[in-house]
């Protein structure tokens, strides 16, 4: 089976050369995003960490939706972090946001985080996704 490249303009446009997602044999990769806008391309909320961490699951979450995916069907989550001091707020932005949008049923998906150097100065965060397709 062949790979099959996922994009929208609901998330922000790759800035280098890579796809926003790829879909492969029922697999669907997310690759890593940031808390930018998707209709400017403009980073937002420098400094703030949790609202930084919302931003990047939504634009996430809007690829997963491309794809054909929610966050119910994803397996993985990784989430790099430029700074360990801001693991807390992190963590708190991101129960929250898959609190509210996983349903009754739905099983958290793994995590990993890291603490990394990552692309750009005003970013504190940045999350990958893995899901399966169904």
């Amino acid at each position: 089976m062949s790979k099959t490249q996922i994009s929208t303009d609901q998330a922000p446009a790759p800035a280098h050369t890579f796809s926003q997602g790829v879909t492969k044999n029922g697999l669907l990769q997310v690759s890593g995003q940031g808390p930018v806008d998707p209709a400017t391309n403009e980073y937002l909320f420098a400094g703030d960490v949790a609202a930084q961490t919302t931003q990047t699951l939504r634009n996430v979450e809007a690829i997963l939706a491309a794809g054909g995916a929610g966050l119910g069907d994803v397996l993985m989550l990784r989430v790099y972090l430029a700074k360990r001091e801001d693991f807390a707020a992190m963590n708190d932005a991101y129960g929250a946001f898959l609190t509210e949008r996983l349903g009754p049923g739905d099983v958290l998906p793994c995590r990993t985080t890291v603490m990394v150097e990552l692309p750009r100065e005003e970013m504190l965060v940045e999350i990958d996704a893995l899901a399966v397709l169904s």
